[in-house]
């Protein structure tokens, strides 16, 4: 397998942790370059369910090592928390994880101003409340704190507290909450303490093993319309979570890249608010009777919908995608119609992409094909291409072709063995 960026081309939860679980087979390193413990990766092996939040998913395969590149915000204590459960279901971490010392941390002072925003805000974006939006806009303003200083415990107290003693000015001022220096200073401490073994330069790192010919994935968390720049915006994260954050998350050239993997449900899902012109009560009905489609980090109910080809084509032009992992297929199994939207009306025009503004975006009315579901069929048990229903093989096909790109992979379950991989 050739370097790889493994990117969602919808608003995240595409099930990208099954995908990269299956491509790591392939790979050497598993490198994450953007997001923090905001989003989360649920894979499913020999009947064993693990949740990650901040650890790639590759630390699941015994002899790959796993890369948290520059690009992420880094919780040292929920990474802490992360590693010992990992350990406590029998997942050895040792000389298999490698960190940036360049990554930025969330502070708790992070995540009471997420809080105090989103509380109190008019408009709620829908965020986690874990503190990433404000790491990145300190990262932004060039008052972050990092990995580095984390590992120099006189230099990380000193910022440490000049940090917390800005922070309780404005919690004085607002009214909100204050922080205790010495219980912050005391549980980063410790948990920088166990990160030592990890940090490096993973730069260098990567490049030396790209050098010497390993392969590489990289793995990104969300999906493309919650990218800052790209996305449904204000309603994103506050990274790039398209196929160019891993080049900015984990400091490996753009030309250096080989190929890109988009992964999509066989449906669209959200979390949070935001415009959602595909948006089926009926869908979401169904799925959340079926117990799917709860968020892996927060538990909140994903709202659901069709398949939204008016994403997923605009995706494809700015990921530049290869190849279309398609997750979730099972989820149509017993339907009688599958409905795509193929495009949008607004203000009495189609349009084939996604409008800038989420105003106008609200407004969009979608446009639906329908096709025949295999309601006698089932997708659960196939793992060949040709044991799939025939109208499920024509819904793929669709809609491979209104998202232009080529079939790769599709996902009729949650374990690894429920895959079928095409050539």
């Amino acid at each position: 397998m050739p370097n790889t960026i493994l990117v969602g081309v919808q608003w995240g939860d595409e099930g990208k942790g099954k995908v990269i679980d299956v491509l790591t087979e392939q790979a050497d390193i598993v490198a994450r370059s953007q997001g923090g413990n905001n989003a989360g990766h649920t894979v499913i092996v020999d009947g064993t369910k693990y949740t990650l939040h901040l650890l790639p998913s590759g630390l699941l395969h015994p002899g790959k090592v796993c890369v948290i590149g520059n690009g992420v915000v880094l919780d040292p204590v929920a990474v802490i928390q992360e590693i010992d459960d990992l350990q406590a279901q029998g997942i050895s971490i040792e000389g298999n994880l490698l960190i940036s010392s360049a990554a930025h941390l969330v502070l708790p002072y992070h995540r009471l101003a997420d809080q105090q925003r989103e509380d109190r805000a008019e408009v709620k974006i829908g965020t986690t409340k874990r503190g990433i939006g404000p790491a990145y806009a300190d990262k932004i303003n060039r008052t972050g704190l990092r990995v580095c200083d984390l590992m120099v415990p006189d230099r990380f107290s000193e910022k440490l507290k000049q940090r917390i003693d800005e922070h309780n000015r404005l919690a004085q001022a607002f009214d909100g909450e204050k922080l205790e220096f010495d219980e912050v200073w005391e549980s980063y401490r410790a948990a920088g303490e166990r990160l030592k073994p990890f940090v490096t330069n993973t730069v260098v790192y990567l490049d030396k093993a790209r050098r010497e010919g390993k392969r590489i994935l990289f793995e990104g968390a969300q999906g493309t319309y919650l990218d800052v720049d790209h996305g449904s915006y204000p309603f994103v994260t506050s990274s790039n979570t398209t196929a160019g954050g891993a080049s900015t998350g984990s400091g490996i050239a753009p030309h250096r890249m080989d190929q890109v993997v988009g992964v999509v449900k066989a449906y669209t899902t959200r979390v949070g608010e935001g415009p959602f012109p595909s948006e089926s009560e009926e869908l979401s009905d169904r799925f959340h009777q079926m117990g799917r489609e709860f968020g892996a980090t927060t538990g909140r109910a994903r709202r659901c919908g069709w398949f939204d080809a008016v994403l997923a084509r605009y995706s494809g032009i700015v990921n530049g995608l290869d190849h279309l992992a398609v997750t979730n297929l099972d989820g149509l199994d017993g339907l009688k119609e599958v409905r795509l939207v193929v495009a949008y009306e607004l203000n009495g025009e189609r349009i084939e992409y996604p409008p800038s503004a989420s105003e106008d975006w609200e407004r969009c009315a979608p446009i639906i094909e329908t096709m025949p579901g295999w309601p006698a069929g089932s997708t659960e048990k196939a793992r060949t291409w040709d044991a799939l229903p025939k109208d499920a093989r024509n819904y793929l096909n669709r809609l491979s072709d209104l998202v232009g790109a080529p079939l790769s992979m599709v996902s009729v379950g949650p374990g690894r063995e429920a895959t079928i991989l095409l050539p």
